[in-house]
């Protein structure tokens, strides 16, 4: 048995002349015990939130979006783009055109982002899962249909069913703006209303407009051309290899981003905030292990009379101090392992049973309580944190504390 580890545990465990220093280490070992609780949880709720943002973008974002690395709108006429189609890995391909219009309905009006799609859409898509009013439809044999967020309908004061339809201008391309008459600058189409979708995500609940591709190629003034091109996986297939494929086909022209690249700047905010939190909590670990370093001194302090034994009885200084070193790191274990524990505890519950609610009105939340998600690599990196900064803390008073304090004891 290594002879240091076994005298530290000891040491950890055994009471002591004075009961101040058992009340410090326990002191110690319950700060460190809440403040890795702390990391624990609040990294999983980070996690969790995460999660819940990608489930959102997941009903409207394409498993793989293919857009051109340079300008806007491309014509996806050539081999490779039926070699993709093509690929055992795509279930559903679609088409889509975006661009810029304004909507006007009765005496009201609004800028939206029109997205023309295709009848695959729904299948690309979980658009029929987000629906809060109508069906989602695109065309009949008569009329056009239109598809807005909820945000956008309210603006315009209209819901599914109304029998007036909207108004859809576009300004025309390469056309001059006739100041005598400014409305002969724009193509007009008309849409009555399909569904109202909600995403739960200002950026599209607000802005965004689905119709059917014919009629946004129209107010465009395009043939065959489009700005992005969306795909679905088969079930069981890789997404990073059909990615992979897809890029080698395609070449460097063309952007192919899965759903958290489509999204990048949110979720890389959410975790440039996660890891700030990290950062924040560890400081304040680092403040609780400030108490390792006074209930060694007090330790060391005590047990002079064992440390000159053990040099009399042959151990050298570096033995010594191991043993204290890993004293101060036993604590530190000890209060990771009790925080660890507890920190999983807690985010099992709040998994299971929603302990901790977002609010007293639940539909004032998209969810009710506080979502959490585990990681293992997140658990280890909060042990292995706590283990490093509990052994730097440890050091400063093995090192020089003993050296000082022996050194009088042999003068």
């Amino acid at each position: 048995m290594n002879l240091p580890f076994y005298i530290a545990r000891r040491y950890l465990f055994s009471k002591k002349s004075h009961n101040a220093i058992n009340l410090v280490s326990m002191v110690s070992v319950c700060g460190i015990a809440v403040a890795t609780m702390a990391l624990v949880c609040a990294l999983s709720v980070y996690n969790g939130f995460s999660e819940l943002v990608a489930s959102m973008f997941s009903h409207f974002d394409p498993e793989l979006k293919i857009t051109p690395r340079e300008g806007k709108a491309f014509t996806p006429d050539s081999a490779r783009f039926e070699r993709v189609r093509n690929l055992p890995g795509v279930a559903y391909y679609g088409e889509t055109l975006e661009e810029n219009a304004l909507i006007t309905y009765n005496d009201r009006q609004a800028v939206a982002i029109l997205k023309g799609v295709d009848e695959r859409y729904k299948d690309v898509t979980a658009i029929d899962s987000i629906l809060i009013d109508g069906s989602f439809r695109l065309r009949d044999e008569v009329a056009n249909y239109a598809n807005l967020g909820i945000g956008l309908a309210y603006t315009l004061g209209i819901n599914a069913g109304f029998v007036t339809p909207m108004r859809i201008y576009v300004p025309k391309r390469d056309a001059r703006v006739n100041m005598a008459n400014p409305i002969a600058s724009f193509n007009l189409e008309y849409a009555f209303i399909g569904s109202v979708f909600r995403v739960d995500q200002a950026a599209y609940d607000e802005r965004y407009m689905l119709i059917a591709l014919p009629l946004a190629r129209r107010l465009l003034g395009y043939d065959r051309e489009v700005t992005a091109i969306e795909l679905k996986t088969r079930e069981g297939a890789d997404l990073a290899t059909v990615k992979a494929q897809i890029e080698e086909i395609l070449g460097p022209a063309f952007l192919v981003r899965d759903r958290y690249e489509q999204q990048a700047d949110s979720f890389r905010m959410m975790q440039v905030e996660k890891w700030m939190t990290f950062l924040i909590l560890t400081f304040i670990l680092a403040i609780a292990l400030f108490n390792v370093v006074g209930s060694l001194s007090m330790l060391m302090i005590e047990k002079r009379d064992d440390a000159a034994t053990l040099r009399h009885l042959g151990a050298s200084e570096g033995l010594i101090r191991r043993v204290f070193l890993f004293e101060g790191w036993l604590i530190c274990g000890l209060g990771a392992l009790v925080g660890i524990a507890l920190g999983v505890g807690l985010c099992l519950l709040q998994e299971r049973f929603g302990l901790l609610r977002m609010g007293s009105s639940a539909a004032a939340f998209v969810i009710e309580a506080y979502p959490v998600r585990l990681e293992v690599a997140d658990v280890l990196l909060v042990l292995l944190t706590v283990l490093v900064i509990g052994l730097l803390a440890a050091w400063y008073p093995v090192r020089y504390l003993a050296r000082t304090l022996w050194a009088r004891e042999e003068a």
